[in-house]
């Protein structure tokens, strides 16, 4: 059985390269999650594929249209964690520094964060068992931040695969149950 990972198409919208308040970031998130994508062809490096799952987003959806030819299962599950800002300020900060306070708040499982780590390995979990429970090659198309769990998560069931630290867009990454 294989499982293939594919990023979303890469975004047209840029990050910020100022500085930003959290309401700014807030903003550019969602500004981010409408955003326009720019299409490539995918390689699935002679794989063929019998099922997809993806995130419900507009940009992943996109992506599965022309990466897979058939029926796909667009879930919530599948989507990123949200930002959210630790201190709510109208100090401007850069972006880098947002989110790496962020990051470090959602890890240690801080009240600012909408869901813990806990709550996003439970959904990357469910999307696997369901995949798992198919015994068939599966492409699922999802977002940079889930991928990285899900790679984590699929090692642990006894599949290889290629490590990425953060996944290119629309490069398909085969795990194979070993």
């Amino acid at each position: 059985m294989k499982i293939g990972l594919v990023r979303h198409f890469k975004v047209t919208l840029g990050y910020p390269s100022k500085l930003v308040t959290s309401q700014e970031l807030l903003t550019w998130q969602q500004e981010y999650n409408e955003s326009n994508i720019e299409e490539v062809n995918i390689d699935h490096q002679g794989q063929k594929w019998s099922r997809c799952y993806s995130s419900d987003l507009e940009r992943a959806k996109i992506t599965a249209y022309r990466a897979f030819d058939g029926n796909i299962t667009f879930l919530e599950d599948l989507r990123e964690m949200s930002l959210y800002p630790v201190i709510h300020t109208e100090m401007r900060l850069p972006l880098w520094l947002h989110v790496t306070l962020i990051r470090l708040a959602w890890f240690l499982g801080h009240k600012s964060q909408k869901e813990s780590k806990k709550e996003v390995l439970s959904r990357i979990n469910r999307v696997l068992d369901e995949a798992l429970v198919q015994g068939e090659d599966i492409l699922i198309v999802g977002h940079g931040g889930i991928m990285m769990f899900m790679r984590k998560e699929l090692l642990k069931r006894g599949f290889s695969g290629p490590k990425f630290n953060r996944p290119e867009n629309a490069k398909v990454y085969i795990f194979e149950k070993t």
